[in-house]
């Protein structure tokens, strides 16, 4: 009684007449306003950096996108070097992390015993906790002079490649000064690339802890390998958590501000050279000079930051598509 009648051949589904319960409206309710509650609070960002922004975007117009000068009380400003500094330190530290985050994740869910497995994660949890200040003050003055060997062997051995040149050195200069090496790209990128090595490794453990153990079971039975089995089911498993977690690193590492800038040298062109000391970024831009600019200043400021903002929700929604159409876990090899 109550479930309408359904024709043979017929595809409509079947569902029960009877209305909602009072918990079920109510439970409802809340992730209905949780989730315009948090569209509300994005288009309030975007509003209000679009309203700050409107003085210098009337005065500077398309040349905004196009300007590496920052001189924003002479009316010559413009974010084509910070924005291109911002995305160079952010691919930097993706290509370094994923691999690491990628490679860690996979020893703790697969490889590493039970009891070592728990260490690990709780270890993993601990370094996402820590702030970015310390990962900036740690770059600086540790890992800064540390990477000079590999940034200058990387220069002699590959400086054909336009984006590892080094201007101004002679590498059959042994006594040559290392100080070109400093502040740069590459050595911000590997800082940042540290800071979310440990969000991405978190997500990826997760998304491989949940692969299907029938599936597990069978690849061995086939007489697969440990690392074929990886190989044909976890990795085509956790196929779209691998993406979402590079993503959601390459988010953060496009709005990080204060380890990028305690590490890099700031110039106003664009610098293609990772290696060569002088990069930017957007959030070190505003940090640098929010403190004292005019109020046309924080105007072409509030504009930069318009452009990350939009830029990272760019990002986001790209990678919300790509795990969509990723089918993580619908599918594997095995």
């Amino acid at each position: 009684m109550g479930i309408p009648f359904t024709a043979p051949g017929e595809d409509t589904p079947r569902r029960p007449d009877s209305a909602p319960g009072a918990g079920d409206r109510l439970f409802r309710g809340v992730l209905r306003a949780s989730g315009l509650a948090v569209l509300a609070v994005m288009a309030a960002v975007g509003l209000f950096l679009l309203l700050r922004a409107l003085q210098a975007l009337r005065t500077s117009g398309f040349s905004f996108l196009t300007t590496e000068r920052w001189e924003p009380d002479a009316h010559n400003f413009g974010i084509a070097a910070v924005l291109t500094g911002t995305v160079l330190i952010a691919a930097v530290a993706v290509v370094v992390s994923v691999p690491l985050a990628l490679g860690t994740a996979l020893y703790i869910s697969e490889i590493a015993p039970a009891r070592l497995r728990r260490t690990l994660i709780a270890l993993v949890d601990l370094m996402a906790a820590v702030p970015s200040v310390v990962y900036g003050l740690w770059g600086l003055f540790f890992l800064q002079g540390k990477v000079i060997g590999l940034s200058r062997w990387l220069s002699t051995w590959f400086g054909w490649i336009p984006f590892l040149h080094v201007d101004g050195v002679n590498q059959n200069d042994p006594l040559a000064s290392a100080s070109v090496y400093t502040a740069s790209t590459f050595v911000a990128g590997i800082v940042v690339a540290l800071m979310v090595a440990p969000i991405q490794c978190s997500v990826m453990c997760e998304v491989f802890g949940r692969a299907p153990a029938g599936e597990r079971e069978g690849a061995y039975a086939l007489g697969s390998t440990r690392a074929g089995m990886i190989r044909t089911v976890v990795l085509p498993y956790g196929a779209g958590g691998i993406i979402g977690a590079t993503m959601l690193g390459l988010g953060r590492a496009l709005g990080e501000t204060i380890a990028v800038y305690l590490v890099i040298s700031p110039v106003f062109e664009i610098q293609p050279h990772i290696l060569q000391t002088g990069a930017n970024s957007v959030s070190s831009l505003i940090a640098l000079h929010y403190g004292d600019s005019s109020e046309f200043g924080v105007s072409a400021l509030m504009a930069a930051g318009l452009a990350l903002f939009l830029m990272t929700l760019v990002v986001n929604f790209t990678a919300s598509s790509i795990v969509a159409r990723s089918r993580s876990g619908a599918q594997s090899e095995a």
